[in-house]
């Protein structure tokens, strides 16, 4: 049986997430906490946070993420995100093992990802031997990441 408030929240998001491409990015978070206040879903908040992050608020950005994770563990793109955010802080090894269990979630699309910002992490530590690991790791799983491809091509140049 369809829930009404389920269906709205998720017309809510969708159009939130236009409105967040389209850099209307206060529009977007009104109607994503609206969808949130219909029924709460960890995407909801999980993209809540990277309207946020657009702003430059990586706090709350975090804050939202920690909210997806609380209502669904098993989702793998808010620790992704907040290990990214927590790059960006220039907070390294805080990141970490928010990337470790984005590799490790049961329902994520984008393995590459957590993969390749953990080689960021270990290339900014001169780790470079992990870096190199990782973002093979990132191409394993998805050839075509050019983000994986350029991090291992600079990084060849620079060790040779």
């Amino acid at each position: 049986m369809a829930d009404p408030r389920f269906d709205m929240a998720l017309e809510l998001f969708r159009k939130a997430y236009q409105l967040q491409m389209q850099g209307e990015l206060e529009l977007a978070i009104s109607l994503y906490k609206r969808s949130i206040e219909l029924h709460a879903t960890a995407e909801a908040y999980t993209f809540l946070g990277w309207t946020y992050r657009f702003q430059g608020k990586l706090d709350q950005a975090i804050g939202e993420c920690k909210k997806a994770i609380a209502l669904d563990p098993g989702f793998g793109n808010p620790y992704n995100d907040i290990g990214a955010y927590l790059i960006e802080k220039g907070k390294l090894e805080d990141a970490i093992p928010w990337l470790e269990q984005a590799t490790r979630a049961p329902r994520y699309e984008a393995y590459h990802y957590p993969w390749f910002n953990l080689g960021r992490v270990y290339f900014a530590k001169e780790l470079y031997t992990r870096a190199r690991e990782c973002w093979q790791k990132a191409l394993e799983i998805d050839p075509d990441y050019t983000h994986a491809q350029e991090a291992l091509t600079k990084l060849h140049r620079m060790v040779q």
